[in-house]
């Protein structure tokens, strides 16, 4: 089955933020790179995203949320029926995402 994949705003902002740090602390030929191996690896969660380990965020939310790495950052996203919603992009180093508390 091919699902359809959707990057949430708050990934697009993650994403954004991610490339113009690598752009000013590494370079900016490293950040065209990482940019272009996270759209591929985004992209084949068209196939099979179930493939991907449950991440560390799933015990704090009531979907299931799951991680794909491309390091040094992690990719969280959840399957909802034919949908893959990617929700965060995080550097690894981050600590895990916890639900808001109320």
């Amino acid at each position: 089955m091919k699902y359809d994949g959707l990057v949430q705003p708050t990934a697009d902002a993650d994403i954004e933020a991610a490339y113009l740090y690598l752009f000013r602390e590494a370079s900016p030929d490293r950040a065209v790179i990482w940019y272009n191996r996270l759209e591929d690896a985004i992209s084949k969660l068209d196939r099979m995203p179930r493939r991907c380990p449950i991440a560390p965020e799933d015990q704090f939310f009531a979907e299931e949320i799951r991680h794909l790495l491309v390091r040094p950052y992690r990719v969280l996203f959840t399957i909802r029926g034919r949908e893959v919603h990617v929700l965060h992009v995080r550097h690894m180093a981050q600590q895990v995402l916890e639900e808001p508390q109320e």
